[in-house]
């Protein structure tokens, strides 16, 4: 069985001793800082936050950029509490990932896209909307950027370029690239066009297989809801403003349809 980067025996007597209000900015907490560097005068910082767990029977996984701030705080209070309840350390870092794993408003999106160009079918659900309660055994999720990365103390959000930036690749590549590569048989399903070059870049190594990569789908959040709505054929391409290539939503459905229809 392929080895998977886990550090949080590493770091787990160093949660155990955090302040809980200190939580709140994991990216001001030293002992946490895992690694710094200066690009382009801005310091850009990783810092740790239970984030390692990998659900190995997965047949789906979720990419997100990275975790932020108050994902990363959420993780370590769960982390924390686990461990004090005298948790051995990989259930208390399973329990860690999974209350702070992607939820919200996002959901309801992703779930009707994911079930619009048939990945309910091709994992024998009626819906993935049970992906987050009955059937969750069957989703990993993670992040292009596993470990949480602020810069200059806000959350990364996708600059620096985490492909084009020495310093970033190599934390892709060392961490969700070992990650992912672990899973050979998911499906892997980046959120937006920065985790989708993220995760090219990886197949482009060997490390995962380009045809299981669902690329395309609208980033599911609320700011993207035109481009969503017009994806699942809620709007009009008439009635869309400019700034949605229907053209290219319309392409990007119909690869989906025949990428999961190969996979089949």
């Amino acid at each position: 069985m392929r080895s998977i980067p886990n550090k949080f025996s590493q770091y787990a007597d160093r949660i155990r001793g955090l302040a809980s209000q200190s939580l709140n900015d994991p990216a001001a907490i030293p002992n946490l800082r895992m690694e710094s560097c200066q690009i382009r005068n801005r310091e850009v910082t990783m810092c740790y936050a239970p984030f390692d767990y990998v659900n190995r029977d997965a047949r789906i996984v979720i990419v997100g950029m990275t975790p932020g701030r108050q994902q990363a705080g959420n993780a370590l209070r769960a982390a924390q509490a686990a461990l004090m309840k005298g948790m051995p350390l990989d259930k208390a870092a399973k329990d860690a990932k999974v209350f702070a794993s992607f939820s919200g408003s996002m959901r309801g999106n992703l779930v009707r896209m994911l079930d619009l160009v048939g990945v309910a079918e091709l994992l024998g659900l009626e819906t993935t909307a049970t992906l987050w309660d009955r059937d969750s055994a069957l989703v990993h999720f993670t992040s292009a950027l596993r470990y949480p990365v602020f810069v200059d103390g806000d959350n990364w959000s996708g600059n620096p370029d985490m492909v084009k930036t020495p310093e970033l690749r190599r934390w892709l590549e060392d961490y969700t690239g070992e990650e992912l590569a672990a899973l050979p048989n998911t499906i892997l399903v980046p959120l937006g066009p920065k985790v989708t070059a993220a995760l090219n870049h990886l197949a482009s190594l060997g490390k995962i297989d380009k045809n299981r990569i669902m690329a395309g789908l609208p980033h599911p959040s609320g700011a993207n809801n035109e481009r969503i709505a017009y994806f699942l054929g809620e709007k009009a391409a008439d009635l869309c403003s400019a700034k949605t290539n229907t053209v290219a939503l319309d392409t990007a459905r119909e690869a989906l349809r025949a990428r999961v229809s190969q996979l089949k």
